[in-house]
């Protein structure tokens, strides 16, 4: 900040000459990432494809079966789109910390047999033991990555295979005991879902949170520790992802019109971390959109109640593998046309130099414009002869060496 002739603050741009823009980008950390804001309007494109997507959906659903989409039909639909969109904000929030936790599917599936059992002592019973559970386990797989930075995926993986030793001490279905029927206060979670998935993709989208949540991310040798701040927010991203998961596996249990089947899992964690990236999350982490994750669980849950409507058995490996393949394509086209632009041809870089393997610039300032202060001659003594510029004497004193009549 400077002063004008009158005294006045003069702003940062007038004073020092550079963009204000760029000032913002020179406190970047470059070994966080690269500086500058990412680009949105990828994340608006493809989200605008992914609603014109659901409204087709929706439209065949509406032709096959009406009945689908009203009265309990409906609210039966939109708990299934809570149950998996809590899936999928479990496996985005610990994917944008770029520490995926894979073990939620066989965390909500071992939450829902746990409901299911346990179900007639009353919700609140029944919920509140598995979400102290899955916060301490969470908490415990995010030391395990952080302490010994270890990729999130291998430890979750591991995590995923104690659950499911806990899952295969069920040889057969459970009925789920209780009364609790989430379809009658299905708009009311969906509308808590919507405003927790919006809500969370536009916090995702500022920029401090943004770098602050994707901070784990590699930007180098990806066995190189990150930092205190980073190993807390993954931390506490994977401990809350578990949480998410357990809520999306009682909704799933207590919405579902027969006994809870034991398994693995994984076709969840499948078909949760495929909806995320079809979504629009990068895979690496940090990058997302805003409105992706409610379109995208809303698409694979209509998809589901047409295919069934038609008479067809779609395999939720089968649709988590589809939506996991166009999902890494969407990936690619996150972190191609979503990072921050490149230097143009009248642009340098400005911060410390580098080693060569973090990137070394802060900020892109114009190229300074060539300028020539320095004589291309020294300058010449004046004196009463004239003689020619290069003969002229400068600097000596006495006669030269080689014209002393001595030699």
């Amino acid at each position: 900040m400077g002063y004008d002739e009158t005294g006045r603050s003069a702003p940062a741009e007038a004073s020092s000459g550079v963009p204000a823009a760029v000032l913002e980008n020179v406190f970047d950390d470059p070994s966080h990432g690269e500086p500058g804001r990412d680009r949105i309007a990828v994340h608006v494109v493809w989200e605008f494809l992914l609603l014109a997507g659901l409204a087709a959906v929706t439209w065949l659903l509406w032709r096959e079966n009406p009945d689908a989409l009203r009265g309990g039909g409906l609210k039966s639909l939109l708990v299934a789109v809570v149950g998996l969109g809590m899936l999928a904000l479990a496996a985005g929030l610990s994917l944008r910390a770029a520490a995926v936790n894979l073990a939620v599917g066989p965390v909500a599936l071992a939450a829902a047999l746990h409901f299911a059992e346990q179900g007639d002592g009353g919700v609140r019973e029944a919920l509140l033991p598995a979400l102290a559970v899955a916060a301490l386990g969470g908490l415990a797989l995010g030391l395990v990555v952080v302490v010994l930075h270890v990729p999130g995926w291998a430890a979750s993986l591991a995590g995923a295979a104690a659950v499911i030793v806990y899952i295969e001490r069920r040889t057969s279905p459970v009925v789920v005991q209780g009364g609790y029927d989430p379809r009658r206060t299905a708009i009311y979670l969906f509308v808590g879902f919507a405003a927790l998935a919006v809500l969370g993709g536009l916090f995702g989208a500022i920029k401090p949170v943004r770098r602050l949540v994707g901070r784990f991310r590699p930007v180098a040798d990806p066995a190189w520790r990150r930092g205190v701040a980073a190993g807390t927010v993954t931390a506490l991203a994977l401990a809350g992802s578990t949480v998410l998961a357990v809520l999306g596996g009682v909704l799933i249990a207590a919405n579902g019109s027969g006994p809870v089947v034991p398994g693995t899992g994984l076709d969840w964690s499948v078909l949760a971390v495929g909806a995320v990236l079809l979504a629009g999350t990068s895979a690496y982490g940090r990058r997302g959109g805003i409105f992706g994750t409610l379109l995208a669980v809303g698409l694979v849950e209509v998809f589901l109640a047409w295919a069934t409507a038609r008479g067809w058995t779609v395999s939720r490996w089968a649709l988590g593998g589809a939506t996991l393949g166009v999902g890494l394509l969407v990936t690619r086209l996150v972190e191609a046309f979503g990072r921050p632009r490149v230097p143009g041809p009248g642009m340098v870089e400005v911060g410390p130099s580098g080693d060569g393997t973090i990137s070394s610039g802060w900020a892109l300032t114009p190229a300074p414009e060539p300028t020539d202060t320095w004589p291309s001659v020294l300058p010449i003594r004046t004196t009463d002869t004239a003689v020619d510029a290069w003969d002229a004497p400068r600097w000596e004193t006495g006669p030269r060496r080689w014209e002393d009549d001595d030699r």
